[in-house]
C-alpha cells in the first residue's frame, strides 16, 4: 500500500497560482469521486482553503511516484497548469504523509502558527469524502488518528494561545488606520467561520455597527444576530459599501463580487474618506486593481503574513512540544498499518494454499469417481500437494542472495533443528 499527500500552499505558491488550482466547495465530492476512478479505485480526500490545496491519497496496488504521477496529470488537465504547477508542488511519501496531515490539523503547518479554523476544515473534507465514497479503511484510520491527535496538541500545549489567526491579523492592521473602532461601520462579506472570527474580534475592539452580506440571506440573518448586526444579500452591496469604513470579505466564490467599478464609486460617496478593505477569501473576492484606488487599503492573505509573524513568538515553544506527541501518533499509525500488512499476508497465504488443496481434492474426488483406486489416490493426492506446498520455497531456497542467509531462515520457518522429542 502507498500513502501520499500531494498539494500546494501559502509557503510555496502565490496566490495567483492557488487561485487557479482551487476547487468549489460545491464540486469537492463529485472531483473526490472522479480521482477514485481515475487513479485505480484509490482512496481520495481534498482540502481545498485560502491556503492550501491537498490531496490525500491511497492505493493498495500502486507505487507512491505512480500516484504522484497520476494524480499531477489529471490536476494539470483539470486546471490548466503546468509549469506554475510544477514549480509549486510538493508531495509527501508514506509515512512522512501521515506527519503531515497530522501538523496541518494540529495548525503546525498554517501560516497562522495553531491557528484553529483548519482543523474544521479537514473535519468538513473528511465528511465530504466519506459522502462521496472516497474514504474506506487506511483513509478511516488515518483521519481519526489524525484528529486525536490535533484534539490532544490542543488540550497539552499553547499552541492555541494569543490569538494570531488571519483574522484577527486583518484586525490588528485596521488598527493601524483606525484611532477609534467605536464610531466604524464594517461590512462583512460571507458568512462563515473566518467572517464570525473576525466579527467576534472586531466586536471586542469596540465595533458596534455591522452589516453581513451574504449570498443566502438566512445564514447572514443567523451570523447579524449574533452581533446585533444587519443582514443583506449580495445585491445590496453597493449601497452598503459606501457606508463601510471596514469591508472583510471570504466567501466560496469562483469570480469577484466587488469590482473596481463599485468601489470608486462608493468612495466618491464618502468624500475621499478612507476605506479598508480585507480579502481573505481564494479566489479573490475584490478585485486586485481596487488597490490602485486612492483612499482604499487593500490587503489580501498574502499581505498579512508579515502581521501574522510579530505574533507567533509564545507558540514556538508549544509547537516543538507538539511535533513529540504527533510522532507518538504518528508511530500508532505506523505499527496499525504493519499489523494490517501481517494480516493480509496470512489471510493471502492462507487463500492460497486453499486453493491448491481444493483443485488437488477435486482431481482426487474426480479418480475415485472414475473407479480409481482409494490408496493410490491418496498417495498422489499427498504426492502432489506437498509438491505443490514447497514448489515456491524450494525456488527462492535455491536463489542466491548474499543478503539473506536463506538456508538458516528456512530452517527457522520450518522448525528443521528442533529436536524428535519437543
Amino acid at each position: 500500500m502507498s500513502l501520499i499527500a500531494l498539494g500546494i500552499n501559502h509557503k510555496t505558491a502565490s496566490l495567483a497560482v492557488r487561485e487557479k488550482a482551487a476547487f468549489a466547495d460545491h464540486e469537492l465530492g463529485e472531483v473526490m469521486a472522479e480521482l477514485k476512478e481515475t487513479i485505480d479505485d484509490s482512496e481520495v480526500a481534498l482540502l481545498s482553503t485560502c491556503n492550501r490545496v491537498e490531496f490525500y491519497v491511497s492505493n493498495e496496488s500502486k507505487s507512491a511516484e505512480e500516484l504522484k504521477a497520476g494524480l499531477l496529470e489529471w490536476l494539470k488537465t483539470k486546471k490548466a497548469l503546468a509549469q506554475d504547477l510544477d514549480e509549486a508542488i510538493y508531495c509527501h511519501q508514506d509515512l512522512d504523509a501521515v506527519s503531515h496531515l497530522m501538523q496541518v490539523a494540529s495548525g503546525l503547518d498554517s501560516m497562522v502558527l495553531g491557528e484553529p479554523q483548519i482543523l474544521g476544515q479537514l473535519k468538513a473534507c473528511y465528511q465530504k469524502a466519506k459522502r462521496a465514497g472516497t474514504v474506506e479503511q487506511v483513509m478511516e484510520r488515518l483521519f481519526q488518528k489524525t484528529f486525536s491527535a490535533a484534539k490532544r496538541v490542543r488540550h497539552e500545549t499553547e499552541i492555541g494561545s494569543n490569538p494570531v489567526s488571519v483574522a484577527y491579523a486583518a484586525v490588528s492592521l485596521a488598527r493601524h488606520i483606525f484611532a477609534d473602532f467605536s464610531k466604524l461601520t464594517v461590512l462583512f462579506v460571507g458568512a462563515g467561520e473566518t467572517i464570525e472570527l473576525a466579527a467576534r474580534h472586531l466586536e471586542q475592539s469596540g465595533v458596534h455597527s455591522m452589516v453581513m452580506a451574504n449570498r443566502t440571506l438566512a445564514n447572514a440573518q443567523h451570523l447579524a444576530s449574533e452581533f446585533e448586526g444587519k443582514a443583506v444579500g449580495l445585491e445590496a452591496i453597493p449601497h452598503y459599501l459606501a457606508q463601510a469604513d471596514i469591508v472583510i470579505s471570504s466567501t466560496g466564490s469562483m469570480l469577484p463580487i466587488i469590482g473596481k467599478g463599485m468601489v470608486e464609486s462608493a468612495v466618491k460617496e464618502r468624500r475621499r474618506k478612507s476605506m479598508f478593505m480585507v480579502d481573505l477569501a481564494v479566489p479573490r473576492d475584490i478585485e486586485s486593481s481596487v488597490a490602485n484606488l486612492d483612499d482604499v487599503y487593500l490587503y489580501t492573505v498574502d499581505d498579512l503574513e508579515g502581521v501574522i509573524q510579530e505574533n507567533l513568538q509564545a507558540r514556538q515553544e508549544a509547537a516543538q512540544e507538539a511535533q513529540g506527541i504527533l510522532k507518538e501518533f504518528v508511530e500508532d499509525f505506523q505499527k496499525w498499518h504493519a499489523g494490517r500488512q501481517k494480516h493480509d499476508t496470512v489471510r493471502e497465504l492462507q487463500q492460497v494454499f486453499n486453493e491448491v488443496a481444493q483443485a488437488e481434492l477435486e482431481r482426487v474426488k474426480a479418480q475415485l469417481k472414475n473407479g480409481g483406486d482409494v490408496d493410490e489416490a491418496l498417495e498422489h493426492f499427498t504426492h502432489r500437494l506437498t509438491k505443490k506446498f514447497l514448489h515456491q520455497p524450494m525456488v527462492w531456497l535455491r536463489e542466491e542472495d548474499d543478503e539473506w542467509d536463506r538456508h538458516q531462515i528456512t530452517r527457522q520457518l520450518f522448525q528443521l533443528d528442533k529436536s524428535s522429542d519437543d
